[in-house]
């Protein structure tokens, strides 16, 4: 296993340029603490695309000649299934990991990634989108004033109709077998929602009764006889307890009637002094005296980016995805503590894109921990591993392992 070694700047290679990677290959370009972005994949196009699009220059078409390059940190948009492997080797080639969700698909993969951050000091942090999202960043700072009193009960769910964009998603990256891997079980897929609960109390999920929704399309997704995983549920709940006392709701959906024009993920919290209740097109504060609509300081404003007109990455977005892509910042957001080289590029996913790439880069460079850090992601992945076996038998509740953190919360890094 090699050892990390300390820099001044990162040179990161961005593994997988499919729909997500160049959103936010400008933003790793731009950071002041990126001195080189290289760039991964195994199919031909997409590196000349890469090249064309974004300059870069130093291409790789093998993930391992990747590791044992001179890269100081692997960034990894890859397929969802492969994100646990592909960290443990970038981690055991002395690599510091910014992953895309989620952190890992078993219990196993999740506890070797834990054990080798801790043993190497590298930093590992996963992308999730909705830590950032102006619902959660509200709640967080409502929280932490001790606004909400103690927690009770939260919900939140990823309402993602595989209509919008999905079945063009998978073809892009999954080729003439895609449904064997369109079928991902929707518990393994959680951590927009978890994190959206768990994100705002610091908390853990103690146990689970989980319930699948039989697919009953005829599109041949969710058949078990094609299926990678044998899965046959499109939509799966989770009512988890909380080792705060409190419990919590979680949707996981891909067959649902909504529109692609709301935001996917949504989330409400209450507490026994304070409520926050977020549906589709308006959000709500409450306290035991009355209520306020706080929709306008949760409304994103969508960027128009002329820093990045013409390069053409939403190309290869599905129409039905391009808006989450576009989003600006909420009035609810602080960018003060981002770069000024991020001013007009675009920040995607109601606002997340420049904290994610900037709080990794800031980690990395300073050795400490990202708020997304490897024992904070696992809290996010685990409960929904555990959730899909409990779907499996049928609602049994079952116990969800938590693996503690590496340190206190006021001793990570804070960027919001």
């Amino acid at each position: 296993m090699k050892e990390k070694k300390q820099v001044q700047s990162m040179k990161v290679g961005v593994v997988g340029l499919g729909q997500f990677a160049p959103e936010l290959l400008p933003l790793f370009l731009a950071h002041p603490g990126i001195s080189e972005v290289s760039a991964c994949d195994v199919v031909p196009d997409r590196l000349q695309s890469a090249r064309e699009q974004f300059g870069i220059t130093r291409l790789f078409d093998d993930f391992d000649a990747l590791l044992r390059s001179d890269v100081d940190a692997v960034a990894l948009f890859t397929q969802r299934w492969l994100h646990g492997p592909m960290t443990i080797a970038a981690l055991q080639h002395g690599k510091h990991v910014y992953s895309s969700v989620p952190m890992g698909v078993s219990l196993e993969e999740i506890e070797q990634i834990l054990q080798l951050v801790r043993a190497t000091g590298l930093t590992y942090m996963t992308g999730e989108t909705s830590y950032y999202y102006p619902g959660v960043v509200f709640c967080r700072k409502e929280f932490r004033k001790g606004s909400f009193g103690r927690f009770v009960y939260g919900e939140a769910e990823y309402l993602h109709d595989m209509s919008h964009g999905f079945y063009e998603a998978y073809r892009y990256s999954g080729g003439d077998q895609w449904k064997r891997t369109a079928s991902f079980p929707p518990m393994l897929y959680p951590t927009h929602s978890i994190s959206s609960i768990l994100g705002v109390t610091n908390s853990y999920a103690t146990s689970v009764s989980c319930v699948g929704y039989v697919d009953r399309e005829k599109d041949g997704v969710f058949d078990t006889s094609v299926s990678m995983w044998g899965n046959e549920f499109s939509n799966e709940t989770a009512l988890f307890t909380t080792a705060d006392g409190g419990s919590m709701r979680i949707n996981e959906m891909r067959r649902i009637g909504v529109p692609t024009n709301i935001p996917s993920s949504r989330m409400s919290m209450f507490g026994t002094r304070a409520s926050f209740e977020q549906q589709t097109g308006s959000a709500v504060w409450q306290t035991l005296d009355g209520y306020t609509p706080v929709t306008d300081l949760l409304t994103t404003a969508p960027v128009e980016s002329p820093a990045n007109a013409g390069r053409g990455s939403n190309d290869i977005v599905d129409e039905d995805l391009r808006a989450e892509f576009r989003s600006g910042f909420a009035p609810i957001h602080d960018p003060s503590g981002l770069p000024r080289s991020f001013e007009g590029l675009d920040n995607g996913h109601e606002g997340s894109h420049q904290f994610l790439v900037n709080d990794f880069v800031v980690s990395g460079l300073s050795e400490t921990l990202p708020p997304l850090n490897a024992w904070v992601s696992a809290r996010f992945a685990v409960p929904g591993i555990v959730a899909h076996q409990s779907a499996l038998r049928a609602g049994e509740r079952l116990a969800v392992p938590d693996f503690g953190l590496y340190a206190s919360p006021t001793d990570e890094q804070e960027s919001l």
